[in-house]
């Protein structure tokens, strides 16, 4: 197994950085330096390097972004190394939409839980009694969220008008690009044997004021995704859909300690986090189908080299 991860950059002369959970970022005048790491981040925090991931990612995300210009323009100027893009500096628009197909998911703002806390009325759409999880939704909705706030809040679309994130214009059109985004994802994803459930797109508009899709799309971290073969089958035998799950880690952290209190917290077992670099490299293989090329070296050194022409000087 090729242990050669990276965990985070510091590289001078490429502009101010801001550190995300997974992406350091590079900001110049004109354009952005975005690094996918190997971090996994769940909790609000790192919990482990994961072999690969940041390559994966960012190979996912190409390919996406090719699949999906003729829709929408998007942000990247460049991949100048496995674990990079260049994108356009744009000023970023301040909701996260979701389009979801499917009544699942575990977190606070994610249909299913609000769903079995009784909630019917979303706002902009409303769902009958007696679903149940994992059930396809009659047609795709969208649930927009709160970006940059310490917790994502659901919005509704009065929400974003009245509330100021967008106008009206711009609301329309980032919904209707948003669901042809996600039914272009949906026909990819089928022809590679998979579904794509759910996911999130951000936007963010030119200095010229055209709109553009930014930072990832259709990623594992971005993407639920289920295998679509056997899902029929095992929902009709009560059973959850094959997943690409990541999720094994971040349960094992809540059964062995306290993620949100805990200041120091247990290493990942070695073979979880094998297990998990070799989920995020098969899911590139099946939506990519490239085989993927591990890059061995110093994978540091590499981007260095490969991000010269973009020093400032």
């Amino acid at each position: 197994m090729n242990m050669n991860i990276l965990e985070k950059t510091d590289f001078k002369n490429l502009g101010e950085k801001y550190t995300g959970k997974v992406r350091d970022v590079y900001k110049q005048a004109d354009k952005v330096i975005m690094i996918s790491t190997d971090r996994y981040s769940a909790f609000d925090r790192n919990l482990a390097l994961i072999p690969s991931k940041g390559q994966v990612l960012t190979g996912v995300s190409k390919f996406w972004f090719e699949q999906t210009k003729d829709i929408v323009p998007n942000h990247v100027l460049d991949f100048p190394d496995p674990n990079v893009v260049v994108g356009k500096k744009c000023k970023v628009l301040p909701v996260e939409v979701v389009p979801r197909a499917y009544m699942t998911g575990v977190t606070g703002t994610s249909l299913w839980t609000l769903y079995q806390k009784g909630m019917r009325d979303f706002g902009d759409f409303t769902l009958p009694d007696g679903m149940h999880k994992n059930q396809k939704l009659e047609k795709v909705v969208l649930t927009p969220t709160t970006k940059h706030e310490t917790h994502d809040r659901p919005l509704s679309s009065k929400d974003i008008i009245y509330g100021g994130y967008m106008t009206k214009d711009q609301w329309e059109k980032v919904a209707d690009i948003s669901l042809k985004l996600f039914k272009r994802g949906q026909e990819v994803a089928l022809s590679k044997g998979l579904i794509l459930v759910d996911c999130k797109y951000e936007f963010g508009i030119t200095e010229k004021g055209e709109m553009i899709l930014i930072d990832e799309i259709h990623t594992p971290d971005s993407s639920r995704y289920w295998q679509a073969a056997t899902y029929e089958k095992r929902i009709a035998g009560g059973l959850e859909p094959e997943n690409f799950d990541k999720e094994f880690l971040r349960l094992w952290f809540k059964e062995n300690c306290d993620p949100y209190k805990d200041e120091v917290l247990p290493e990942a077992p070695a073979e979880m986090v094998e297990e998990l670099s070799r989920r995020y490299i098969q899911i590139y293989e099946q939506i990519t189908g490239d085989t993927f090329k591990i890059e061995t070296g110093d994978i540091e050194k590499r981007i260095e080299n490969n991000l010269k022409k973009y020093t400032i000087k």
